[in-house]
């Protein structure tokens, strides 16, 4: 595996929209100058590609063209990185339209999560280390300004050779605030004290990082499409979006992972469970409830299927604070210290 080159202060990132969803609004202006303004404070010079901006049905009628668009920004000697404007649900439809020889042979950061876990896979399977973070309108777009996690997390992910050390956040928000409402991004949303992570097991593993979003992660497996053939002592990568599933669907996915002979690995790691959204607002009780099933699905479905170390809680996917993971990279998980290392 290659973990592409670091940006350098000054260097170009494409922004572009390679998921989408024929449903989905357009994105405001201000939200777009905001992520913008943002990566610039981390000295970076953002541009943006024409699905950025492209009309939202034409978007989805053309998966070819955001594949054209994405191989495109990785043979671009004068882009250092391509970053996901947001996640959507058909991304796995751009990937048979991909020259595998166009990413693989032109090593770029990408940074993206939640759909982009299909272009994720892709570029796992070309040998190529990717970032499941670092996504343009939820991550760098974070309301209220960007928390001193996030910002220490994504400048290592920019900028160094390996992410180190992922540190434990002493809190995390799951609020959704309208982003089309520019006063709504001037307002941090609410943060709740964090009980720590939870670690299940006591062996140390080292190992290399695959998955992302479950839900995205269950299309690819019901399409046999890029899950790694080789699983054995990997690091599985976990975490629920905003759909909000039930432990019900947590379970069944997992249990495909078990039958296939995935769930062989040295360890799991679960990202922070959201638990609420637009629309489905739930008490403080009732969101611990929800994050306790999620974390029992997961833990109980994995042990019928081996020894997995399992760690939840932890700081990636659709709650805040995040940081971008190397999916491909690889991951040190020491129960003894509680510690994870991305190297």
């Amino acid at each position: 595996m290659e973990t592409p080159p670091p940006l350098e202060p000054g260097s170009t990132v494409a922004v572009c929209r390679p998921a989408t969803v024929p449903v989905a609004g357009g994105y405001p202006d201000h939200l777009v100058e905001l992520g913008f303004d943002r990566l610039r404070s981390f000295d970076l010079d953002p541009v943006a590609l024409d699905s950025l901006s492209a009309d939202k049905q034409e978007l989805y009628d053309h998966p070819e063209r955001r594949a054209r668009e994405l191989e495109r920004a990785f043979r671009d000697p004068d882009i250092d990185g391509v970053i996901a404007a947001i996640g959507g649900d058909d991304q796995i439809r751009i990937l048979k339209h991909l020259d595998p020889g166009a990413i693989a042979e032109n090593p770029t950061r990408f940074y993206g999560t939640s759909d982009n876990t299909s272009f994720a896979a892709f570029c796992r399977a070309q040998g190529l280390v990717s970032f499941y973070g670092g996504t343009l309108f939820t991550d760098v777009c974070e309301p209220g300004g960007l928390n001193d996690y996030t910002r220490e997390y994504l400048e290592r992910a920019f900028f160094d050779d390996s992410l180190g050390e992922l540190r434990e956040a002493d809190r995390f928000s799951d609020e959704d605030l309208d982003w089309h409402d520019p006063a709504n991004l001037e307002q941090s949303p609410a943060y709740e004290s964090s009980d720590g992570r939870r670690w299940h097991g006591s062996d140390k593993v080292e190992g290399r990082t695959w998955g992302g979003c479950l839900e995205v992660l269950a299309t690819h497996l019901m399409a046999d499409s890029y899950v790694p053939e080789e699983t054995a002592g990997s690091v599985l990568l976990l975490e629920t979006s905003e759909e909000l599933p039930a432990a019900s669907v947590v379970r069944r996915v997992l249990r495909g992972l078990g039958e296939r002979g995935a769930l062989d690995v040295g360890a799991v790691l679960v990202g922070r469970a959201k638990a609420r959204g637009f629309g489905s607002e739930r008490t403080p009780e009732e969101r611990t409830a929800y994050r306790e099933r999620q974390r029992e699905a997961v833990v109980e479905t994995v042990r019928e299927y081996g020894d997995a170390v399992v760690v939840t809680d932890v700081e990636f996917g659709h709650a805040r604070p995040t940081a971008p993971i190397p999916i491909g990279g690889r991951c040190v998980v020491d129960p003894a210290t509680e510690t994870l290392r991305f190297e």
